[in-house]
């Protein structure tokens, strides 16, 4: 028996999604279906997984309902290998961009779009990189490992952050030596982080402030993806770390450079605290349809064929 997917491909600076809407949330894949989705060689390949689903009809959207009743979309997201992410800053400003284009939602300019994640309930607009979206109070956490990366000399310092997903931050002293770090095997933290966390190598720019604006440049690993091209979250994560340094008179708004595009940060006051907001394109580039075998979470082995129908981007 096997279940036959009709899905949608996009990317928010090269961090890329496989999108599937299930509103009525019938649809449960396994860990291991995501998995082989995600592959990208036997897959569609992807960073992450994205259901389209209403926020009545699973409990973390029930949640995100009690938090702001307007929530009626819930991005259920999950990691390359199958494991459930609280946020994604990216994957967020696709998904908008998904059920704008698919019909499901709309998002007039100047309006707000409210959507539910496990981190908690993310309001995103429209503007002229793209779409916007405040990821909500972020904090410093008390965890400061010492992080390994292979091809970096010695164990540097990291900087923990929450900003609805955990994050360390690893400040290097040039882009050489940033872009010397083989990310494909995993930083070590010393001691690990219990739920694992993403972890940015970032450097400042020369100079670090043009026009009261903070420049940037990040490469990440991503937890249950590996090394990605691009994470929202992440870029947050960074200009607020290197905020942080730097010290009093540091800008609040960030350009961060990552390997698949640019994406701003900017941190505002709110009545519950300060807030972080991200920046950045999302694109849709091709719809298709996946047909793959119905699994169990105790099996090992399987094929997933792929059925791919290149088209315009949506919305074009």
């Amino acid at each position: 028996m096997s279940t036959t997917l009709d899905f949608t491909k996009g990317h928010g600076t090269g961090n890329d999604f496989v999108l599937f809407s299930d509103p009525d949330g019938l649809i449960e894949l396994t860990p291991l279906q995501i998995a082989e989705i995600a592959d990208r060689h036997f897959g569609v390949g992807a960073d992450g997984i994205i259901r389209a689903v209403r926020s009545k009809n699973l409990p973390a959207g029930a949640m995100a309902l009690v938090e702001d009743e307007s929530a009626e979309w819930f991005m259920d997201y999950h990691n390359a290998d199958g494991s459930v992410a609280e946020m994604c800053g990216n994957g967020i400003r696709v998904y908008v961009k998904y059920l704008v284009d698919s019909g499901l939602a709309e998002l007039t300019p100047g309006e707000t779009l409210v959507i539910g994640t496990r981190g908690g309930v993310r309001d995103v607009q429209g503007n002229q990189r793209g779409f916007q979206v405040d990821l909500g109070r972020w904090a410093l956490s008390d965890f400061e490992p010492l992080v390994r990366a292979k091809n970096l000399q010695v164990p540097r310092p990291g900087l923990g952050l929450t900003v609805g997903n955990p994050h360390v931050v690893v400040a290097l002293s040039s882009v050489a030596e940033l872009e010397s770090a083989d990310l494909s095997f995993v930083p070590v933290l010393e001691p690990e982080a219990i739920s694992g966390a993403n972890i940015e190598f970032v450097v400042p720019m020369e100079p670090m402030i043009v026009d009261g604006v903070g420049h940037i440049r990040m490469r990440v690993h991503e937890r249950g993806s590996g090394e990605t091209l691009s994470c929202g979250t992440g870029a947050a994560a960074a200009a607020l770390a290197i905020r942080y340094w730097a010290g009093a008179g540091a800008p609040n708004q960030w350009r961060v450079e990552v390997p698949g595009g640019t994406l701003g940060v900017r941190m505002f006051p709110t009545e519950d605290g300060e807030h972080v907001s991200l920046s950045g394109p999302a694109e849709l580039v091709y719809s298709g349809t996946l047909t793959l075998p119905q699994l169990s979470q105790t099996q090992t082995q399987t094929q997933t064929q792929t059925q791919t129908t290149p088209t315009a981007p949506i919305g074009a």
